[in-house]
């Protein structure tokens, strides 16, 4: 599936089960990672993850596009349009939209480059940046930090 086909979709979805057009962009975005699409309130337009759509199928994407017209539509109209807004939970519920997105598998580990210690109650703090030692202490007994592990 390409951009055109896309557009062409969610133009359809959207008179299909919104009733409203859809008159602005939808594009895929290869560098969402966590997340099947987004609305970009600034422009208007849609950007869907194709990861998402390769190893979850055209329905899984239907349900996103239907997620992302929801905020397009209540945005435009000035309704709450927001995850915890009461309108957008109806409009999803009523579109049969996907509240969540299933994984990816493309989220990026967190590695742990740097290991600390508490001296005076020997708390573990595991930190991909370095901190300064002389500015922060333990959160639990308020110790002096060491740096007891590099992994850089």
């Amino acid at each position: 599936m390409d951009n055109q086909e896309l557009q062409a979709l969610t133009e359809q979805i959207s008179q299909q089960f919104f009733g409203w057009p859809f008159v602005h962009r939808v594009t895929f975005n290869g560098r969402l990672r966590t997340t099947g699409g987004r609305y970009l309130l600034r422009t208007h337009d849609i950007e869907i993850n194709p990861h998402h759509y390769e190893k979850h199928g055209l329905e899984s994407m239907i349900g996103t596009i239907k997620h992302e017209l929801c905020h397009y539509h209540l945005h435009l109209q000035k309704r709450g349009y927001r995850h915890q807004d009461k309108d957008f939970k109806e409009l999803l519920q009523k579109v049969g939209g996907s509240r969540y997105c299933p994984d990816t598998g493309l989220r990026r580990e967190v590695k742990t480059r740097y290991v600390y210690a508490c001296a005076s109650c020997e708390q573990r703090y595991e930190r991909k940046r370095k901190i300064d030692v002389r500015r922060y202490g333990c959160g639990r007994c308020r110790g002096k930090l060491k740096l007891i592990q590099s992994f850089s």
